[in-house]
């Protein structure tokens, strides 16, 4: 039986979280949760900037112009104060990447969401395009030339033929959605299904839907991670992570001259023993409890996901580390260093091409040590003030450039997709997910979820019950292997709702090359030989309702001379 929220009445400060023994069992709160307490204002300093989406059907309307579709684009700009400018422009690409179609405008925003429709005919030079794959990319940014957003999606032009996918045998989960237990022919793995990145009243989430209009003031919200984890539960999530700001245990979005260091410690502590009682009594589901490290202006943000150590730079009047342990502001360089030297795992949160993660001045910089520490990059985020609870949410944000980037500078990464959740509607905004794969017989932990993400045994969804492995001459997505002579790239996919793959692509590129990804075929099982060197992997398929599903890549050492691309029939 799903319960809900009852209207706050007062907000819980740390003391009293600390003291609240009982986990509230909660599973469809914000509808009945209209009001705010006191003080749960949108806050004003880590997200104010600007935000742009575009949302491109997959499919035509139909009808006399079978391919005609509205492309939406959406733009926010978080507590701005003010006007701001932005110009945006729209191109429509053949699958040969030749321009068909161009659009452009510019938009004044005021601090609230605005949309902008572009109409496409379905033609160009008058005529029905040829079938296939077409990309359409937005280009956005503000007058004055910051924070450029730039995203593309594929679009179905056409009767395209569905790609022929090799038999697969759907690997086993908890829900059972595809099935109750491995086939005999199915890899020794289940597949748990989460949200990877999500914020709570611990730091500047966590407000019920009716009120939530963006970023909470640290602390005010009425809602912590004892509620948001027996919400996710029951919303179908196998793992939820509520990575909250590092910099905000203080009370505040900037610093606290008079914040009590102690406080600030015990609540991160408290956070932890949540995730752990939750655990204890409701095994099959992992609650994961950590920080979201960085700032967004100069900086970027990274989730860490197995850190029992508060880290932060800030200090109190008193010269008090706000903090367990000290790291330097948007030093990326000493925090991979130190994950290295303690174990911990993290994942790149919403990348973008340009001037975040910077070491010695160079964006998406790669060090040796941050190639330990790192193992996912965020490819897709849902909204992250999304009051949608039905899964409907339209603004989705696609960071595939910036992954590859960080994977052709010679990061090992996975793909992940989240919902940077701050409203009380903890992975329910969308369909989304971060799926691991974890050896069958092996329960969900944080142990055994730290290890697959090691294993790079991961795939992102924009559907929940889709399942994608690529393997690579019988390699697992994640694995990094040497090669010589020919290798088999193989795409594997399954949905539990019957749902079919419209178009494959697999992507290819290479570690220290500083170029772009590219599609080296549209089938889903090829036998090529590379070039001498290195190289990654990855699939991208698109099912026949426009969601998206990325795999982990597979890197390969090659050696031998030869570069025949040869089709499996």
């Amino acid at each position: 039986m799903k319960t809900s929220f009852p209207t706050p009445a007062f907000v819980l400060t740390w003391p009293a979280l600390l003291a609240t023994a009982s986990l509230i069992h909660l599973a469809a709160l914000p509808a009945a949760a209209q009001a705010a307490p006191p003080g749960a204002i949108a806050a004003q300093h880590e997200h104010r900037e600007f935000e742009a989406t575009l949302l491109a059907p997959w499919h035509g309307e139909g009808g006399r112009q079978p391919d005609a579709r509205t492309f939406t684009l959406s733009f926010d700009y978080p507590g701005l104060q003010g006007r701001v400018g932005a110009r945006w422009q729209l191109d429509l690409l053949a699958p040969g990447g030749q321009p068909l179609a161009h659009w452009q405008g510019k938009v004044t925003l005021s601090g609230r969401p605005l949309d902008v429709t572009v109409r496409w005919p379905g033609q160009a030079g008058g005529r029905r395009p040829a079938p296939g794959v077409y990309r359409v990319r937005m280009r956005a940014g503000l007058d004055d030339g910051a924070e450029q957003v730039d995203q593309a999606w594929g679009i179905g032009v056409g009767a395209t033929p569905a790609p022929v996918l090799p038999a697969f045998s759907p690997l086993p989960t908890r829900g059972a959605r595809l099935q109750a237990a491995p086939a005999p022919s199915s890899l020794p793995y289940t597949v748990y299904y989460g949200n990877l990145h999500s914020q709570t009243s611990h730091s500047d989430g966590g407000a019920p839907l009716g009120d939530c209009k963006g970023a909470q003031e640290p602390q005010t919200a009425p809602y912590g991670p004892d509620a948001a984890y027996p919400y996710a539960r029951d919303h179908g999530l196998d793992i939820l992570m509520t990575s909250e700001h590092n910099h905000m245990y203080d009370g505040s979005d900037g610093t606290d001259a008079n914040a009590d260091p102690a406080a600030a410690r015990a609540l991160y502590q408290a956070g932890l023993r949540t995730a752990h009682d939750f655990n204890a009594a409701h095994p099959g589901f992992l609650a994961l409890y950590g920080m979201e490290w960085g700032v967004i202006n100069n900086g970027g943000h990274l989730n860490i996901f197995n850190s029992d150590e508060l880290l932060g730079w800030e200090k109190t009047g008193k010269g008090e580390l706000l903090a367990d342990t000290a790291t330097a502001r948007s030093d990326y360089a000493g925090l991979y260093t130190l994950m290295k030297s303690r174990g911990w795992i993290g994942q790149f949160n919403h990348p973008l091409t340009g001037g975040q993660f910077q070491v010695d001045g160079v964006a998406l910089a790669y060090t040796p040590d941050g190639d330990d520490a790192m193992a996912l990059c965020e490819v897709l985020n849902t909204s992250a003030f999304s009051t949608n609870d039905k899964e409907g949410e339209t603004r989705r944000s696609n960071f595939e450039q910036a992954c590859n980037k960080l994977l052709e500078a010679g990061y090992h990464v996975a793909f992940s997709s989240n919902q940077d959740n701050h409203c009380a509607n903890w992975g329910a905004s969308y369909t989304n997910r971060t799926a691991v794969l974890v050896p069958n017989g092996v329960a969900l932990t944080r142990d055994s979820f730290v290890e697959a993400l090691r294993a790079r045994r991961v795939f992102a969804t924009m559907d929940k019950d889709a399942q994608l492995v690529c393997t690579a001459n019988g390699h697992l997505m994640g694995e990094r292997f040497a090669s010589s002579g020919p290798l088999n790239l193989k795409v594997h996919f399954a949905h539990a709702g019957g749902k079919r793959a419209a178009a494959v692509a697999i992507m290819e590129g290479v570690p220290g090359r500083g170029g772009t990804v590219t599609k080296l075929a549209d089938q889903a099982e090829v036998t090529i030989t590379p070039a001498p060197g290195p190289h990654f992997y990855y699939v991208k398929l698109t099912q026949d309702d426009g969601n998206i599903v990325w795999s982990a890549p597979v890197w390969v050492e090659q050696g031998g001379p030869g570069t025949a691309l040869v089709p499996i029939k």
